[in-house]
């Protein structure tokens, strides 16, 4: 792997420490050097993540270090504790605490009878991979440790995989969650890990369906199926033709119909969508148009189906992360470790649709139409909570930017 000039991509304990700071009535407490925390906070505050006062570290010691002693960790979870009355204490490895190997988790096992709120442990450390890892990792242990048993509520449903790593994940939860209520009627549970709250993830067994973003979310899914019986639909709404099949299977598994006047707008969505590439054709242009997209591995390989649809050839296909945390992926999504290779790619574009970061846009030269749909964010912030990539909204947001593309290759 060669040099990173610009931001590396997030490891696995980043993944964690940003999805565990998006539950309300909980604190993050890590154990490590507290410039290893500190350094982590501007990453997680252009994530949009309200953090403060619930992310903590032991600020451990060269003693601490060379000895093991976890005298510091003890205290730590004692006065959150005591403090605070946290329902929840997240307790996460920093690097050096994975490295000598601290047993995180049995600390938490013994110090549980001292405190009143729930200890959960995290070991990863940055060393298992990137953050892909950290969203299937931390998926997993909050499904185990946290919902209860409970009756089911009909017309009820949870998201998994809303990854606030993601660029406009709120807005994207804020569609669905529209989409849900118009279509069928049904109301959210909890979503992990997106504004939600510990009880609302207690909850989480009385959901009568899950909805599933990402492929680092299915483990956590399939477990949630096999202790509760809850069903769930893995189809990440991208695009019309995307929606209508979300859509679809929502409303086979919860056994409910589709609102007539949502099938019929998306049904006209989606037929005027089939004729652009027609249009762009008539319009004189010579060869197919070309569009590239980096993101996540399900937003990629979603939007690279809706741009197709459009009648574009995307020519690169790039994962923001490792592939190793998704299951059975599709040969033509690359991850790059080299940076340097990965940039050149971008570099070279000539009038292309440019789907991707802002590091990758910013290689970009002026006969390119870019679109910031991905982390990480170096010009500007993310604010607004409405204004999706995912469902309707979404869909009539990307053809706003390809019809712009067209306009500025006649």
């Amino acid at each position: 792997m060669s040099l990173c000039r610009y931001l590396p991509v997030p490891s696995d304990r980043m993944a964690i420490i940003w999805s565990l700071l998006s539950v309300k009535n909980s604190l993050v407490l890590e154990y490590g050097p507290a410039g290893t925390t500190h350094f982590s906070m501007g990453l997680y505050g252009t994530l949009g993540i309200d953090f403060e006062n619930r992310l903590f570290t032991t600020h451990m010691s060269e003693d601490d270090v060379v000895m093991g002693d976890v005298t510091r960790l003890e205290n730590a979870i004692k006065e959150l504790d005591a403090s605070y009355e946290p329902e929840v204490i997240f307790v996460v490895a920093s690097s050096v605490s994975a490295v000598i190997g601290t047993d995180i988790k049995g600390v938490c096992n013994y110090m549980q009878n001292e405190v009143k709120a729930k200890l959960v442990s995290f070991e990863q450390g940055g060393f298992r991979g990137d953050y892909g890892i950290g969203l299937n990792e931390v998926y997993k242990l909050l499904v185990k440790n946290l919902p209860q048993k409970s009756d089911k509520i009909d017309g009820s449903y949870n998201i998994l995989g809303a990854s606030m790593g993601r660029y406009r994940m709120e807005s994207d939860v804020w569609e669905v969650q529209n989409l849900m209520r118009d279509a069928f009627g049904m109301q959210p549970v909890a979503c992990l890990c997106c504004d939600t709250t510990v009880e609302q993830i207690k909850n989480m067994a009385a959901a009568s369906l899950n909805l599933v973003f990402c492929s680092e979310a299915l483990e956590a899914a399939e477990y949630l199926k096999e202790k509760f019986g809850t069903p769930y639909v893995y189809c990440p709404p991208y695009g019309y033709k995307k929606t209508m099949a979300f859509l679809q299977q929502v409303s086979a598994a919860a056994g409910k119909p589709i609102a007539p006047a949502l099938m019929a707008e998306l049904g006209k969505k989606t037929r005027n969508f089939g004729m652009l590439g027609m249009y762009a054709m008539m319009g004189g242009l010579k060869k197919r148009p070309q569009a590239v997209v980096k993101a996540d591995y399900d937003t990629v390989c979603c939007i690279a189906e809706f741009l197709k649809e459009a009648g574009f050839d995307v020519t690169h296909k790039i994962c923001s992360h490792a592939l190793k945390s998704v299951m059975n992926p599709v040969p033509d999504v690359k991850f790059y470790a080299d940076e340097k290779e990965r940039l050149d790619i971008f570099r070279s574009l000539q009038n292309t649709l440019v789907l991707a970061d802002d590091v990758s846009i910013m290689q970009c030269d002026n006969t390119n139409t870019c679109l910031r749909i991905s982390a990480p964010v170096i010009n500007g912030s993310q604010v607004a909570t409405h204004l999706p990539f995912m469902g309707i909204k979404g869909a009539d947001y990307l053809m706003e930017t390809i019809e712009l593309y067209y306009q500025q290759l006649y």
